[in-house]
């Protein structure tokens, strides 16, 4: 892989290329992630002020694109499967 070659990265005949690996798990795969408020803000710049202390958790794409926030893990959990998603928790 030529690509891999300037990084300076060996790779063997059936490795995957960087085009191939930045769109795995494109439309298959969600990730939850629980977040901070300033890390919300930053992710979410349309997010209106936060009054409590809420746990907040954001659903991403498998490329790590902001889909959705929640103040609850299950409705991000059901979110992603209403979409077709496979949920993964990212800690």
């Amino acid at each position: 892989m030529e690509e891999y070659e300037k990084l300076g990265i060996e790779t063997s005949d059936d490795a995957m290329s960087l085009l191939e690996f930045t769109h795995l798990g494109e439309g298959e795969v969600a990730y939850i992630k629980p977040l901070a408020k300033d890390e919300a803000y930053r992710l979410f710049p349309a997010l209106e002020e936060i009054e409590d202390d809420s746990p907040l958790y954001s659903l991403h794409a498998a490329d790590g694109t902001p889909l959705m926030l929640t103040d609850s893990r299950a409705e991000a959990l059901a979110d992603a499967l209403d979409n077709d998603l496979e949920p993964l928790s990212v800690h």
